[in-house]
C-alpha cells in the first residue's frame, strides 16, 4: 500500500474533479432573444394585465405546471423567496409556531420568523436526513401552524406519514425541494408532495438561470396569495377586491425575464441531468457499501433520490480514527470530502441570542410569542448533531460530467485511506497526547 499522501505520499488524484456546466448554446439563444426584445420584465407593481409578469415569465410557470402536473406554479427571484412567500400565504403570523429541521440551509427556518413567528425545531431520521415523523408529531401544540420540510440532498421526505400528521392537525405542510430534481416518491415527484412546494433555480441546482426559485400548488387561493407577495400586494388587494389581507404585505420577489428563459431551456434537460446523478450515484453505492464502516445513501422501496448530494455516513467504531482524521486523510488524496454538511440552525447566533429584529429579542419576546415554550440548546436535535459532530461526509461529487474513472478515484482514496487505519490511529493517538 503507498503512503498516504496526508504523510507526504504521492496522492490518488492529482487534477480537480470536473466542474458541474448545464449552460449551452440554447441558454445563450434564448438570452439573446430576450436582449433583442428590449423587455428584460414584465411584471408592474399595480393591477393590471402586466401584474402577473412578462412573456417568459408566463411561459415558464405554465411549462413547470406541465412538467410536474400541478396546478399553479408561481416563479420567484429565490427558493429563498419562495419560501417567503409560501408562509406567508399561509397566514403564519405572531403567536404561531412552525416546526422546521435543524440541518438544513438556514432559510428554510428563517421563513417563520419574517412572519414575527416562533420556528420550533424537530430532529431528523438518521438515515435520510429529513425529518423524523415521531418527532414531528411529539412537537406539535395547540399553537403550531405548519411545517416546513426538507428533501435534504435530494431524498424526499416521508410524504405520507408527516402529510397524515398535519392533516390529523389542521395543519398545512411546506416542501423545500429545492435539492430534489429528479426524485419522486412512489410515483410522484418531489415538490409535489405537500400543500406548497418549492423549487431552487440557484446556480448551485441540477439545473439553474443563476437566482431563482418556483413555488407550486393545487390550491388557488394558495397560490393567489403567493402572487400577491410576489408583488407588493399591499397596493393591488383593493383593486383586486381582496376581502383576506392577512400578510398581505408585498415584496419584490420577482423573477425576470432573462432568468425565466434560461430556467425554461434549463427545464428541458432536467430529466437527462437527474438521470446521470442517479446512474453515478448507484455506481459509487455499489463499491463503497463494500467497506466496513461506511454506508452510502439508503433509499427505502418505492422512493427515487435526487442525488444533489452523496452524503456517506460514517462508524468511527466500525473503522478506528475518528471522522474528521479520515475525511482529512481523503481530501490529502485529492478527492472532495467534507465533514459534516451545516452546524444545525438552532446553533447559530440568532437562535442562541433570541436576536431578530431591532434590540429588544422581537420575535421572541414580543407579547404575541412570550409565552412559547421553545428551546434553541445544544443537544436538542442529538440526531443532527451527531450526523454533523461525527458521522456525515459529504462532498463527493455525482454530476454530470463525472467520468467513471472520476468516481474510480473516489473509491480509490476510501481504500487507501481504510487500508492505512493502523498508522492514522497512532496519528490520532499522537495528537491526543499531545493537546
Amino acid at each position: 500500500m503507498a503512503e498516504l499522501a496526508i504523510f507526504g505520499g504521492p496522492k490518488v488524484r492529482s487534477n480537480p474533479f470536473p466542474q458541474y456546466k448545464t449552460i449551452g448554446d440554447e441558454e445563450k439563444r434564448a438570452v439573446m432573444d430576450v436582449m433583442d426584445s428590449g423587455v428584460l420584465s414584465g411584471f408592474l407593481g399595480a393591477w393590471s394585465s402586466d401584474f402577473l409578469g412578462g412573456e417568459r415569465v408566463k411561459k415558464l410557470e405554465c411549462e413547470w405546471t406541465e412538467h410536474f402536473k400541478v396546478a399553479h406554479a408561481v416563479s420567484v427571484n429565490s427558493a429563498t423567496s419562495g419560501l417567503n412567500v409560501a408562509v406567508g400565504a399561509l397566514g403564519v403570523g405572531p403567536g404561531d409556531e412552525v416546526l422546521v429541521s435543524p440541518y438544513t440551509m438556514s432559510a428554510s427556518a428563517a421563513c417563520v420568523l419574517v412572519y414575527n413567528a416562533i420556528p420550533v425545531f424537530v430532529d431528523i431520521l438518521p438515515d435520510t436526513f429529513c425529518l423524523d415523523p415521531e418527532a414531528v408529531r411529539r412537537a406539535i401544540t395547540p399553537r403550531t401552524k405548519a411545517i416546513v420540510v426538507v428533501d435534504l440532498f435530494g431524498h424526499p421526505f416521508e410524504a405520507d406519514q408527516i402529510m397524515q400528521i398535519a392533516r390529523e392537525h389542521g395543519l398545512k405542510v411546506i416542501e423545500d425541494a429545492a435539492q430534489a430534481y429528479g426524485a419522486s416518491y412512489h410515483g410522484r415527484p418531489a415538490g409535489t408532495l405537500a400543500d406548497i412546494g418549492i423549487f431552487s433555480l440557484n446556480v448551485h441546482k441540477t439545473i439553474q438561470c443563476g437566482e431563482g426559485g418556483i413555488c407550486v400548488t393545487n390550491d388557488p387561493e394558495l397560490a393567489d396569495r403567493m402572487r400577491l407577495i410576489r408583488n407588493h400586494a399591499e397596493v393591488v388587494v383593493k383593486d383586486m377586491g381582496i376581502k383576506n389581507i392577512v400578510n398581505m404585505i408585498g415584496f419584490n420577489y420577482r423573477m425576470c425575464e432573462i432568468e425565466a428563459a434560461i430556467a425554461s431551456e434549463q427545464l428541458k434537460k432536467v430529466d437527462d441531468l437527474a438521470a446521470v446523478r442517479v446512474e453515478n450515484a448507484d455506481y459509487l453505492t455499489q463499491r463503497l457499501r463494500l467497506f466496513p464502516g461506511i454506508t452510502p445513501p439508503s433509499l427505502k422501496p418505492g422512493l427515487k433520490h435526487g442525488y444533489y448530494g452523496y452524503p456517506v455516513r460514517y462508524d468511527a467504531k466500525v473503522v478506528g480514527i475518528n471522522r474528521d482524521l479520515f475525511v482529512a486523510a481523503l481530501r490529502a488524496e485529492g478527492v472532495p470530502a467534507k465533514s459534516g454538511y451545516v452546524e444545525p440552525i438552532y446553533l447559530q447566533p440568532l437562535y442562541q441570542q433570541r436576536i431578530a429584529y431591532g434590540t429588544k429579542g422581537c420575535p421572541f419576546t414580543c407579547s404575541f410569542n412570550k409565552d412559547i415554550k421553545v428551546s434553541y440548546a445544544k443537544g436538542l436535535c442529538p440526531v443532527a448533531e451527531r450526523m454533523q459532530d461525527e458521522e456525515l461526509i459529504g462532498g463527493a461529487a455525482v454530476h454530470k460530467g463525472v467520468l467513471k474513472s472520476d468516481l474510480d478515484d473516489i473509491v480509490n482514496a476510501y481504500e487507501k485511506v481504510l487500508g492505512a487505519v493502523p498508522l492514522l490511529a497512532e496519528h490520532q493517538a499522537k495528537i491526543s497526547k499531545t493537546g
